[in-house]
């Protein structure tokens, strides 16, 4: 069992022997929507090629939104591969590093008078 975070998602992947199924939050892959998402999670999947085959993976998301979902996903889902072969670990490394270590990144809170942003203020007059 691994687990990835993204921003305020969570995700917890686990994997076991099986028949190559993938599922999210007890739906099957293919009906994870938008597409964007549902080809984020399946990255670590098709990089690992054969050694995924034969192996179940179940996906439990919370938190944030589709996007950071995805990526949280993405995340255990890689870690969780590198923990069943080790062998994954150079090539996950070689094609985006984020598949095993989390992108810390936080979005900035909004402060006060910016009109909903979290850098902007508003335009002051002098005459």
């Amino acid at each position: 069992m691994s687990s990835g975070k993204r921003k305020n998602a969570h995700a917890h992947a686990s994997i076991v022997k099986g028949k190559g199924r993938v599922r999210v939050n007890s739906f099957s892959i293919d009906q994870v929507q938008p597409t964007m998402a549902r080809l984020k999670i399946m990255e670590p999947i098709l990089l690992a090629g054969d050694v995924a085959k034969g192996l179940d993976i179940s996906i439990r998301t919370e938190g944030g939104g589709v996007i950071g979902q995805a990526e949280a996903a993405r995340l255990a889902i890689g870690k969780a591969l590198v923990e069943h072969d080790e062998s994954l670990r150079e090539v996950f490394r070689a094609y985006d590093r984020h598949l095993l270590v989390a992108d810390v990144r936080q979005r900035e809170p909004r402060k006060p008078n910016t009109h909903g942003k979290a850098r902007s203020k508003t335009q002051k007059s002098y005459r």
